[in-house]
C-alpha cells in the first residue's frame, strides 16, 4: 500500500502563485509515477501534471509554462509549484500514485491505485 498526504492549498489572487506538497509513504518502487489531476464543481476530474517513474514530468496543455513538478527524494516528497494562477485554475488538486503504469496511460485518472485526500485552490480576486 501506498499513502498520499496532500497540503498547501489555499485562496491566491489570479496572477498569484502556490506550492502543492504530496508526501508519499508505504510501499513506493522505482517505477512509482506521481501525478496531480484537479476536478472543478460539475467536472470531470482532469490531467493536470505527472512524474513519470520520478524521470519525465509532463503537463496538460493548459498549465505547460506556469506549473512545474519537481521531488524531493529524502523527504519522499513531490511538489506541484503552480505559477500565474487563473480563475480557471479553481479546483480541488488531488495527488495520484501508482508504480504499473505505461507512458500512454498517465493521462487518465483512472489508471492511478492511490490518492490524496486533496485539497482546494482557488483563484479569486
Amino acid at each position: 500500500q501506498v499513502q498520499l498526504v496532500e497540503s498547501g492549498g489555499g485562496l491566491v489572487q489570479p496572477g498569484g502563485s502556490l506550492r502543492l506538497s504530496c508526501a508519499v509513504s508505504g510501499r513506493t518502487s522505482s517505477q512509482l509515477t506521481i501525478g496531480w489531476f484537479r476536478q472543478a464543481p460539475g467536472k470531470e476530474r482532469e490531467f493536470v501534471a505527472t512524474s513519470f517513474r520520478g524521470r519525465t514530468s509532463y503537463y496538460a496543455d493548459s498549465v505547460k509554462g506556469r506549473f512545474t513538478i519537481s521531488r524531493d527524494n529524502a523527504k519522499m516528497t513531490w511538489y506541484l509549484q503552480m505559477n500565474s494562477l487563473k480563475p480557471d485554475d479553481t479546483a480541488v488538486y488531488y495527488c495520484a500514485g501508482d508504480s504499473g503504469l505505461i507512458l500512454s496511460s498517465i493521462g487518465s485518472h483512472k489508471n492511478y491505485d492511490y490518492w490524496g485526500q486533496g485539497t482546494q485552490v482557488t483563484v479569486s480576486s
